[in-house]
């Protein structure tokens, strides 16, 4: 019979294993033994060690990659003082969507979110949250709106991490921040480096990582290219973009590193200048040829500016590296669905399939291409896997809602009125249905409920122009030509290269000068 294992190498095996909450308990009953009330010390070296393993199970277990959080709440959006440009050139900002584009489908056939922004195919962070040009339509947009809420503010989600992660530790915190001496333990940079993630990660307290960081920077003379990067991380969670953009650039000089230049991207793109943000990514893929991350960084801001075509390119070339890359799978799927190649589209679905994904979303897609593709056969079965996996009432409203084109498309309008109709029992908020429901009263001469249906959708999302124009259209035939024209005024805000709005203004200018 062998011994039990030594109880600080099962800790490190948990953590391992990433079973942190065990490794945590069991670094708690060590150090609950030893005489050192949880603070570590240099002639202790079991201590210490359950001390920083403890920080850094505590630490695993709330920690989210800083690269992928883009929140922007309407204090951010609005209140930003950073801005370069308050009228930037075409396609040189990221706050203008749909008025750049260079090739690629145009948003009259490309649906966009309630925010404005176009659907893509592959859901981020930051890509829900839309951006309100002004502080009305920042306030006008629902709370209720799924795709396109205004964040009250993006610290909210680090206040509740930080809150929740306290319940890892029912009898108080594990270190009392305000105790510490944080000179002491940046002069011991093992320490001090698992203690700056807790703090920074865990506790939330970024002031207080902050001053950790400028003493351990301090105290390794300046040399240390790690600590500039997270006093850069520091300065732009308190949303301080130069300062942070002058420590990511020295730590460059210092350790050229792919999350270095990310982060100094993710500067750039904060302050609205995408042209820095891809210069930044091009000169680490000088350094880092074929670096995956940087290629999906670069398509990322052609596809935030419109540049279709060109985020596609970028994405192929991540899938050159990588041929398994989900984001660059259906990123290239949904361009060639909305370029008019269905047959294509399914290819790239079917890859995704073949991978393992088995999700609402894909069989939704799947059921699309089909039916475009002209493969009946497989398209309800697609659509009825697609509402058999749907998580939640707002995936089985996109389901309702596609399977209403496709019933339009097959000339059965009592059935397009009936899925349209189901998508909003499960999402009332479903601004594009009702756009849709409207257009079917129109077709059955049915005003009332038609103008009603499309004042709600516009309402919903006052960056859709497909109820705008719609309205536009139902009040030429009544004989309305001022609330017409409103309309279409409105219309062109939302989309200004849309045909059918500029021809629909024209001739009811020719209308006003006959009058």
């Amino acid at each position: 019979m062998g011994s039990e294992m030594e109880p600080l190498l099962l800790a490190w095996s948990y953590f391992r294993r990433r079973k942190f909450q065990l490794c945590a308990d069991l670094c708690t009953q060590m150090l609950e033994k030893s005489p050192c009330d949880q603070e570590p010390t240099s002639d202790m070296p079991v201590p210490q060690a359950a001390w920083i393993l403890k920080a850094r199970a505590l630490t695993e277990m709330v920690y989210v990659d800083e690269l992928d959080i883009d929140q922007e709440g309407i204090a951010e959006m609005i209140l930003d003082e950073n801005a370069i440009a308050q009228v930037p050139r075409p396609g040189t900002s990221l706050k203008l969507p749909g008025t750049n584009q260079t090739g690629g489908p145009s948003q009259a056939v490309r649906p966009v979110s309630q925010s404005g922004r176009p659907i893509t195919g592959f859901i981020r962070s930051s890509t829900q949250g839309g951006r309100p040009g002004t502080m009305e339509q920042a306030i006008k947009t629902p709370r209720t709106a799924y795709t396109a809420r205004p964040v009250t503010s993006s610290t909210g989600r680090f206040i509740r991490m930080g809150t929740a992660s306290m319940l890892t530790s029912p009898d108080g915190p594990f270190i009392n921040l305000s105790r510490l001496n944080l000179t002491k333990y940046s002069q011991q940079p093992k320490l001090a480096k698992a203690l700056f993630e807790y703090i920074f990660h865990h506790e939330n307290d970024v002031k207080t990582a902050l001053d950790l960081a400028a003493l351990s920077t301090e105290h390794s003379q300046y040399k240390d290219w790690w600590w500039k990067v997270q006093i850069g991380k520091c300065y732009f969670r308190l949303r301080m973009y130069r300062e942070a953009e002058e420590q990511f650039k020295s730590a460059l000089k210092q350790q050229e590193m792919v999350d270095t230049f990310h982060y100094l991207a993710k500067v750039y793109i904060w302050l609205d200048q995408p042209m820095t943000a891809l210069n930044v990514f091009k000169q680490g893929l000088d350094k880092f040829p074929g670096e995956v991350t940087l290629l999906c960084g670069i398509a990322r801001i052609y596809e935030e500016m419109d540049f279709y075509s060109k985020a596609a390119e970028h994405y192929e070339k991540v899938l050159k590296q990588d041929n398994t890359h989900v984001e660059a799978i259906a990123y290239i799927g949904s361009h060639h669905f909305y370029s008019d190649q269905p047959e294509i589209a399914l290819r790239f679905y079917r890859r995704l399939l073949q991978m393992g994904i088995y999700n609402c979303q894909l069989f939704n897609n799947l059921g699309l291409c089909c039916f475009f593709a002209q493969q009946y056969d497989m398209t309800l079965t697609s659509f009825e896997r697609a509402l058999s996996l749907a998580e939640n009432e707002e995936e089985s409203a996109e389901v309702w809602y596609n399977l209403g084109h496709i019933a339009v498309g097959i000339g059965d309008t009592n059935l397009a009125h009936q899925c349209l109709g189901l998508a909003l029992v499960n999402n009332n908020y479903h601004a594009h249905a009702y756009n849709n429901l409207a257009v079917l009263e129109m077709r059955k001469g049915h005003v009332e409920q038609a103008s009603a249906l499309l004042q709600t959708a516009s309402s919903l999302a006052p960056c859709l122009y497909e109820p705008h124009f719609n309205f536009a259209t139902l009040s030429d035939k009544i004989g309305d030509l001022q609330r017409s024209y409103v309309a279409a005024q409105k219309s062109k805000e939302a989309f200004p290269n849309h045909v059918d709005t500029q021809h629909l203004i024209k001739q009811l200018r020719q209308h006003f000068a006959m009058l």
